[in-house]
């Protein structure tokens, strides 16, 4: 019998009813003869809860003990579905990812996954039992739970195929596929049949809320087969799969935005060799994050740098970069939260001239002025107010999708 993995997003999970729908999916899954491992989210918005009141009790909890009352939402929604499952007369059990054998590094909120003991979901599918992992956690060598951040729900369904050798993953969530960009913002967005790991991973890493980044660097890795599904309703969804299989490729196939980031500029560095290199080491050696780097032209020795992290390692950028800073020599650290980067992504754009210009056209025609760029083969992305990220968005989508300068090319 082949395994198959379910993965159910918080929203799916949220109440009483849409539990017995997952229930009844993956049951039906099952009898379709499948082996089934199903892995969910903390119900609804009970992380965003069980945060605020660590803040209540601690304004500054440290990432060990915030972990260790995050995971506790996964265990709440496991043993929901299991009992429902039961309750409809099937055989289930519910496992942590300590019992399942998820081993993470250390680096708390936001743990990477180094392996996985599959003897236990081995046994208890052999049992004939369909088996609830809780996702989001694992444990580190010292035995202590970890978080694998926002979104890492989807890294634990893509890891569990890949040490299974599963048929396929099945990512369930609040919307039926990948669109074009997010139809909360863009009216007109469009749902993509297939799109490349490539372009998933960057939508994922700049702001697209579909897929967790680290899951689709998994699939890619192990070659998991990936589809994007709604939980509400039965139709096809959209396949991540390799650049190659494409049947065709879209010069831009999505436009995203990210609000959660931080714009840091550090005043008047001295312009000498091994610089750059303490100040991205120091803030790496904090599991900090770094991302659109900029530096000025050199004027009398010294330069300004800047760059972008995530909001939430700001607080912590901050307190590294103060100490960084006493020792180079710079004037001083300064920072904007109120920053958004857009980005356009599509592996199509590698072989089409024009495609940057017609992204700072549209932002330009709603007179909105971009602060930093930065661009790679596939994606380029500009940082804006944040103010207008959801205008920019509309914008630049409308420029490529409905005023005709978006066109397909053959997969190669």
């Amino acid at each position: 019998m082949s395994i198959l993995v379910h993965k159910y997003g918080g929203t799916s999970v949220a109440d009483e009813e849409r539990i017995r729908n997952v229930a009844r999916r993956v049951i039906r899954a099952a009898d379709e003869g499948h082996r089934m491992v199903v892995v969910v989210s903390a119900q609804g918005d009970t992380t965003d809860h069980l945060i605020d009141l660590a803040r209540r009790v601690n304004p500054w909890p440290s990432d060990r003990e915030l972990d260790m009352l995050l995971a506790v939402g996964e265990q709440i929604s496991i043993s929901l579905v299991a009992m429902t499952i039961e309750a409809m007369g099937r055989a289930a059990i519910s496992l942590t990812a300590a019992q399942v054998g998820i081993f993470t590094d250390d680096a708390h909120k936001k743990a990477r996954i180094i392996r996985v003991n599959s003897r236990r979901l081995d046994d208890e599918l052999a049992a004939g039992k369909i088996v609830v992992v809780a996702g989001f956690q694992g444990v580190d060598r010292n035995n202590d739970l970890t978080t694998l951040g926002r979104g890492g729900s989807d890294t634990t369904a893509v890891a569990l195929a890949a040490a299974l050798g599963a048929v396929r993953c099945e990512i369930y969530t609040d919307v039926d596929g990948v669109y074009t960009a997010d139809p909360r913002v863009v009216k007109g967005a469009c749902k993509l049949t297939q799109i490349s790991h490539e372009e998933m991973l960057e939508l994922a890493s700049l702001g697209a809320q579909v897929l967790h980044p680290r899951s689709v660097e998994l699939a890619k890795q192990y070659g998991v087969k990936l589809e994007v599904k709604s939980s509400f309703a039965d139709v096809p969804g959209t396949l991540v799969k390799e650049a190659g299989q494409m049947e065709d490729v879209l010069q831009v196939s999505g436009v995203t935005s990210d609000k959660n980031i931080a714009r840091v500029a550090i005043l008047e560095v001295p312009d000498r060799p091994g610089v750059a290199y303490k100040v991205m080491g120091d803030l790496a050696a904090g599991n900090v994050n770094v991302d659109m780097i900029i530096q000025s032209v050199s004027r009398d020795h010294i330069n300004d740098m800047s760059f972008t992290i995530g909001e939430d390692d700001l607080d912590r950028a901050m307190a590294i970069l103060n100490k960084t800073i006493a020792g180079l020599g710079a004037k001083g650290v300064v920072f904007d939260r109120n920053v958004a980067k857009v980005s356009i992504v599509g592996i199509g754009m590698k072989e089409k001239a024009g495609v940057a210009s017609a992204m700072f056209q549209a932002l330009a025609d709603q007179g909105i002025n971009i602060q930093m760029i930065s661009s790679s083969e596939i994606k380029i992305s500009c940082l804006i107010d944040r103010e207008r990220a959801d205008e920019a968005v509309r914008a630049i989508h409308e420029k490529f999708f409905t005023g005709g300068v978006q066109v397909a090319r053959e997969a190669g």
